[in-house]
């Protein structure tokens, strides 16, 4: 998708291919999944991968983009500190959330992120994504 000035539109949620194997392995095991960034504590500081049906999505919820086809959303107050940055999800060893779906499996998505330069940053305004 194009912005209004011409350049492109930056994706706000990318996915490296371990991050997608393993969503695509937990898709197979569980059924459709999405995930959700909320800066809380505990867990809550990592990316938690839910079961659709197992998780509401908050009315304040923005939804960044999708990674391995699953829905990626963050709530409006950590979008409120990273809007500025593009969220790089990744697949470190350890252990997963203890809600996440990746718990038990040795490993756990992980947040990695870079700052939009400025011809990101007004493309991302022009689109309204800011």
């Amino acid at each position: 998708m194009a912005a209004i000035t011409g350049d492109p539109l930056p994706e706000q949620v990318v996915a490296t291919l371990p991050a997608l194997q393993l969503i695509d392995r937990l898709r197979r095991r569980h059924g459709p999944v999405l995930f959700h960034q909320s800066g809380g504590c505990c867990d809550g500081s990592s990316p938690m991968c839910f079961p659709v049906d197992d998780f509401i999505v908050g009315d304040r919820d923005v939804q960044l983009g999708e990674i391995g086809g699953a829905a990626f959303y963050i709530s409006a107050s950590q979008f409120a500190y990273w809007k500025h940055t593009q969220l790089i999800i990744d697949v470190v060893e350890g252990r997963g959330g203890m809600f996440s779906l990746e718990n038990g499996e040795g490993v756990r998505f992980h947040v990695r992120s870079r700052l939009f330069d400025a011809r990101e940053l007004d493309a991302l305004r022009a689109a309204g994504r800011l």
